[in-house]
Formats: structure tokens, sequence, C-alpha cells
């Protein structure tokens, strides 16, 4: 077994211990004269010629030094090898072992004890390391962002899913400040409540409950952050509310027009055929009841839909395809596919068509509604002014255009346009809410549910290379076969 350097023990000044070998060699040297001493008095009483004398002596030294080696190397040699394990064990290398460990030998059962302690340590040391993996790997596979923050408010810790949410990179970024990563609002934020992630950094605005725990690492104490996505929850229980009023409404509406529509379609069969020509301000007064009935009856079954949209039929549905079909019923403007993957690059995703191809419908008429206006606001502007536009104002040319490529598991479709942009962005999926003037306030959030019917999402947010909004769905990839 390799030797390693002994620990040094500090001695008392003035004093210089021997060491144990040297005592021993001491020890065994003082011994051996004192025999050789003793056997030449007894040679020199029996008489003996000088020559038998000096022979015996020789003989009897050489013995005694032969002796003497192999005494120190059975009592030292076993020291150092015990001494090297417990010094591995020290410096937490498991690895060593002492040779010639055997059974009702003192230096045997030492042995036997320190390779013991060294098995238990390499254990521990093992179970320790998987431990370490399996958190790591567990941390790694979260799907929900987690972050470690040491005293000095510096970034330790990151899984793969709070890489993503705040645009960071755990090579590049590990060790520095949680202000600089603008992480700074974890550490200002109370816990066990609801924080609205809208930084620069993160993907989208989104709400998520923060939940701290302390814990210390190598004795430093560190704050560990896991951050649980309620946006989808929130949603959907705001969702089920926006239901229960839409049903409510529309049962008390639907209620209250079916008479009214009644009463003016008897009142005109009753009216008299004489008095419908003398009459005009009576006859249009029913033409105004029975338009609106009819109006507010086809507002309310809009509404409806939000209430009693089913559950998505989930099947494989090729993409360009379905593009090219949406893109084609938009009879205002031509919609341009850019990057749609095709032939070469199959990508089914796992949708109901009819329900999908809504979405995408609604989005493209919103987008196709936005560039246009966004056209007429140039137009007045110029005419107003009595110049053309300025270079950075809106364009005058609409343009809509939609992009498909996968990621992550999914495939993004964006519809992009070059209209106004996005002005009031949280009141976007807000039923009832439109900014349009015949607009019902029904299409996005419906476009929304579709959308995480699927298992996807739907965002909209600004163009940061022009003006003009994107508006991005995810739904799921097809599994391979």
């Amino acid at each position: 077994m390799a030797s390693r350097p002994p620990t040094q023990v500090k001695s008392t000044p003035g004093q210089e211990p021997l060491r144990f070998e040297t005592r021993l060699r001491v020890y065994s040297a003082l011994l051996s004269l004192a025999i050789l001493g003793l056997l030449a008095a007894l040679l020199i009483v029996l008489h003996l010629s000088t020559a038998a004398v000096v022979s015996i002596l020789s003989i009897v030294a050489l013995t005694l030094l032969l002796t003497v080696t192999a005494f120190m190397d059975h009592v030292v040699r076993p020291l150092q090898t015990l001494a090297n394990v417990v010094a591995a064990l020290r410096e937490e290398d498991y690895s060593f072992r002492a040779r010639g460990a055997r059974a009702n030998d003192p230096f045997g059962d030492l042995a036997i004890e320190i390779n013991a302690l060294a098995d238990a340590h390499q254990s521990q040391r093992l179970g320790s390391l998987e431990a370490a993996a399996l958190f790591r790997r567990v941390i790694a596979e979260l799907d929900a962002p987690v972050l470690a923050i040491d005293q000095s408010a510096c970034l330790r810790l990151i899984n793969p899913a709070a890489e993503r949410l705040f645009r960071i990179n755990a090579a590049r970024d590990l060790g520095r400040s949680a202000e600089e990563l603008h992480l700074d609002m974890l550490l200002t934020h109370p816990g066990d409540e609801v924080l609205q992630i809208d930084n620069k950094l993160a993907r989208a605005p989104s709400r998520w409950m923060v939940h701290a725990s302390q814990f210390r690492q190598r004795g430093v104490p560190h704050t560990l952050y896991l951050l649980s996505d309620v946006s989808t929850a929130l949603r959907e229980e705001e969702r089920v509310a926006w239901r229960r009023l839409i049903r409510v409404l529309g049962h008390e509406i639907s209620n209250s027009l079916a008479p009214i529509k009644s009463i003016a379609g008897t009142l005109r069969a009753r009216l008299p055929q004489a008095l419908n020509g003398s009459l005009p301000d009576f006859d249009r007064g029913l033409d105004v009841i029975e338009s609106r009935a009819e109006s507010l009856d086809r507002f309310v079954q809009a509404y409806r839909q939000l209430a009693q949209l089913p559950a998505p039929s989930l099947r494989r549905v090729a993409v360009r395809p379905l593009l090219e079909r949406v893109a084609n019923l938009e009879p205002r403007l031509e919609v341009e596919l850019i990057d749609i993957p095709g032939p070469t690059i199959p990508t089914d995703i796992l949708a109901d068509p009819d329900q999908l191809e809504q979405l995408l419908i609604n989005l493209v008429r919103n987008a196709v509604e936005a560039a246009f206006s966004a056209r007429e606001e140039s137009i007045v502007k110029a005419v107003a002014a009595k110049q053309p536009p300025a270079p950075g104002q809106v364009a005058l040319a609409p343009a809509v255009s939609i992009h498909a490529a996968p990621s992550d598991g999914f495939l993004a479709i964006t519809v992009r346009d070059n209209g106004p942009g996005l002005t009031n962005s949280g009141n976007l999926f807000v039923p009832f809410y439109t900014t349009k003037k015949a607009g019902s306030g029904v299409g996005l959030v419906l476009a929304r549910q579709i959308a995480e019917a699927h298992g996807g999402t739907l965002d909209l947010r600004n163009r940061t290379d022009s003006h003009g909004c994107d508006a991005v769905v995810r739904i799921p990839l097809a599994p391979t076969t």
C-alpha cells in the first residue's frame, strides 16, 4: 500500500520527542547489546579461544540484527498502513484498505475495525452522491421553476424551468447577483402569495405562487424558491365564473326576448291592413323592436359558445394543409405563409381540426382588421396633416403572415400583423371587452379556451422589430411513430 506523509504534530518548544520507530530501534539496540555482553561474559568464563568468541558473537549479532529487522517490519509497517488508511479517510478517499486483517490478533482486529469504518464511510459517501444526483435530476425534470439564492443575494442554483421563465443561462449566470439578473422581486416578495412576473426577461406576463424555504449548504444560509404557475388555475376559476354569469344572463335575456318578439309579431298581425300605411311610426317601431330582439338573441347565442364549448376530439392533424386552408378563407387580404413545415419536415399536431381551425380563423380575422385599421388611421392622419406619413409611422400597406415552428414538444404558430399593436393587454381575454365597433368580446376568450383545452397556450404581445402584434399559439406535437 502506498504511504502517505504523516500528519505533523506540534511539539513543545525545546523538546523534540523521538519517533516511535526510532525508540523501537534504540530499545532493540540496547537489548541486543545487553545480550551480546552477557554472552561475551559467559564465553570468557568458559575459557574459549578468542577466535571462537568472535565467531560466536558475530553469529549471535547477525541473528539479533535479523530478528530486530523482522520485529520492526512486523510492528512498524502495520501501524504505517493503518495510519495511511486513517489519513485517507480524513481526506475523504475511501479506496484504501489495510491488508492482513485477521481476527483474534491485536493488529488484525484494529485493521478489521478500520476497514469496516472505511466501508461505512464509503457507503455513506456513495449514498450522498446518489442522493445529490437524484436531487439534481428531480430539480431538472420539474416543470416548476426552482432557484436558490445565498445570503449575499447571488444565484447558486437554477433548474431548466426557471432558466426558460427568466431567460437565464445557468452556465453563464450562476454566481451573479439577483438584482443583476432581475430576480430581486423574489427577495422582497412575501412568501406564499401570488407574484405577477412581467419583467423584460420573462417569456410572458404570468402569475406565480412563490414558496420560500431556508437551508444551509456548507454552513452558508441559502433561500430556496419554488414557483407554482397559478395562471391556468386562476383563469379556469375565472372561466367557471364567466360561464355561470353567461348562463344566467343568457337565460334571463332569452326569456325576456321571446315574449317581446312574440308580442311585436302579434301586434303587427292584428294591425288592420288599412292602418298599415297610415301609422308609419307605429309600423317602424315594431320593426325596430323585432330587429333589436333578433340582434340581442344573436348576441346572447354568441356568448353561450363560451359556456358550451365541447371537449376537443384529438387526432393527428397535418400542419401545412390546415394553415393553407385558414389563409385561403380570408378574402380581404392575402395571408402570407412563412417557414411552414412541409413534406420534408413532417410535423403533425394533436388537435381537434374544427376547433383549431376556428381558433386560427379568429386570430387571422383580428390580425387583418388590425392591419386595415392601422391603414385607415394613417390615411386619416395624412389627410389631416396634408402630407404623407413620416418614416416610422404606421405603414399604409396592411400585411398579415403565419409562421409555424416546432419548439420544446410544441408547435408554435405565430399570426403576425402590422397593425397599431396592443394598447390594453390586461383586458384582452376578458369576456365582453372589445375595442372594435362591431365586436362582441368573445373571439379571443374562445380562442384561448380552445388552446388550453388542447393542452397549449395563447399569448398576444407587441412586436419588437416593428409596429404590430404577434399572436402565438402553442399546440402539443403528435408523438413520432
